[in-house]
């Protein structure tokens, strides 16, 4: 019943020589090897044939190897390696913002030295302002007189009606408070009123949080925003900063020559374009000061008048380009004042402000005006840092607002 599995033998082994075999049984044909039923394999000839065919085990997933236990009597920590602190480089490491102080002095008495020239200079520039006031305290007694000549007073210095009644109002409580009855020591206190209301418009400026810082003068035509910017830059550089100028003033024809000549004096790179637009300056400034690695941007601009729409709209345009250059920028946007016009500043502070944004003040020509009460009225309608104010034509002339020193000047 088998014989369909049998095979011919190879014609090799018909050659050689075999010995006689006798035929399989029915029993050792179900016990062979299947790869010899199929491809003619025999068994070999040493091996007996198996008793019993021993049973196959089931198929199943491969298990993992167990795991191999340590040899070792103690646990084994592995070691832990912690590297020791490095120093990081000085590129990453950014820089702390620096204020920009006074200009620097060799030592303590030139420095006591240059402070009393200030003072001078701005004790000089504040009595006309300081007189006024003055005379309110000649022969008077704690009474509603003495009110009202201060009220007079401080209204004729163009402090104007909010700071004025601020002030009068802070100095009857102080009074009461201290119960005074000699009208000499009351001078003393206006002066302390008035160091309280200014106190929050001294701010140093801050620089080092941007590279480059990025500062947008404006101002009315004839404030003195070119000649500011070039004081500016003599402050900065003196003070260890990278500057570059940026001559934005198209419109008027000496402006980019006399800005020029501010930069050969302090060895400052000027941009500037002989028919550019004022915005295009600015930019061309700002991606220049980025690829030299410069500090500060000072982009002076054109005189704009706020009773003018268009001329506003104008220079709100070259602030939206500046941010082109720089998403963050401009980072300082600063008004330069007249304080001759006393509480026309005051207005002109509010129209900037609407349309850009003003983070500082600079208060130019308070030498020989008596309109200096204008800060207080700044300081009670619209309390922006002073950051700057000039008192003269040289580039010393121009220094950081201290509210405690303009209050000893208009007091002495």
């Amino acid at each position: 019943m088998f014989s369909f599995f049998r095979k011919k033998p190879p014609a090799a082994e018909t050659s050689a020589p075999t010995e006689t075999t006798r035929p399989r049984t029915a029993m050792e044909w179900l016990n062979a090897d299947v790869g010899e039923l199929l491809f003619g394999k025999k068994p070999a000839e040493a091996s007996p044939p198996p008793s019993a065919p021993e049973p196959t085990p089931p198929v199943s997933s491969p298990q993992p190897p167990p795991a191999i236990r340590p040899t070792v009597a103690a646990p084994v920590v592995a070691a832990q390696v912690i590297a020791a602190p490095t120093a990081p480089a000085a590129s990453a490491v950014p820089a702390a913002p620096a204020e920009i102080a006074p200009l620097p002095a060799a030592s303590a008495e030139p420095e006591r030295e240059d402070r009393s020239d200030w003072l001078a200079k701005l004790r000089s520039g504040l009595r006309k302002t300081g007189s006024n006031i003055a005379q309110a305290f000649v022969g008077a007694s704690i009474d509603d007189a003495m009110y009202e000549d201060l009220e007079a007073a401080l209204l004729q210095a163009d402090a104007g009606v909010a700071a004025t009644r601020h002030l009068l109002d802070d100095l009857q409580r102080r009074i009461k408070r201290a119960h005074l009855e000699n009208p000499a020591a009351v001078r003393g206190l206006l002066a302390d009123c008035i160091a309280d209301l200014l106190a929050p418009l001294e701010r140093p400026l801050v620089i080092g949080e941007h590279v480059p810082t990025v500062i947008m003068v404006v101002g009315v035509n004839g404030a003195g925003k070119t000649t500011s910017v070039g004081k500016l830059t003599r402050h900065l550089v003196d003070a260890g900063q990278k500057v570059l100028l940026a001559a934005a003033d198209t419109f008027r024809a000496a402006a980019r020559e006399q800005l020029a000549e501010w930069g050969r004096r302090h060895n400052v790179t000027v941009v500037s374009q002989d028919k550019g637009d004022s915005a295009a300056v600015i930019f061309d400034a700002v991606q220049s000061a980025k690829a030299k690695g410069i500090d500060i941007v000072l982009a002076d601009t054109a005189g704009r008048l706020p009773t003018q729409a268009h001329l506003m709209d104008e220079i709100k345009k070259v602030k939206r380009v500046i941010a082109k250059a720089d998403a963050a920028a401009p980072h300082e946007t600063w008004l330069v004042l007249d304080a001759n016009n006393g509480q026309n500043a005051v207005r002109q502070v509010q129209a900037f402000d609407k349309a850009l944004g003003l983070t500082g003040l600079i208060l130019t020509k308070l030498d020989g005006t008596a309109k200096g009460g204008a800060v207080a009225g700044i300081a009670i309608e619209h309390p922006i840092p002073i950051r700057f104010i000039g008192i003269g034509e040289k580039p010393e002339d121009l220094r950081p607002f201290v509210a405690s020193e303009f209050v000893e000047a208009l007091f002495s």
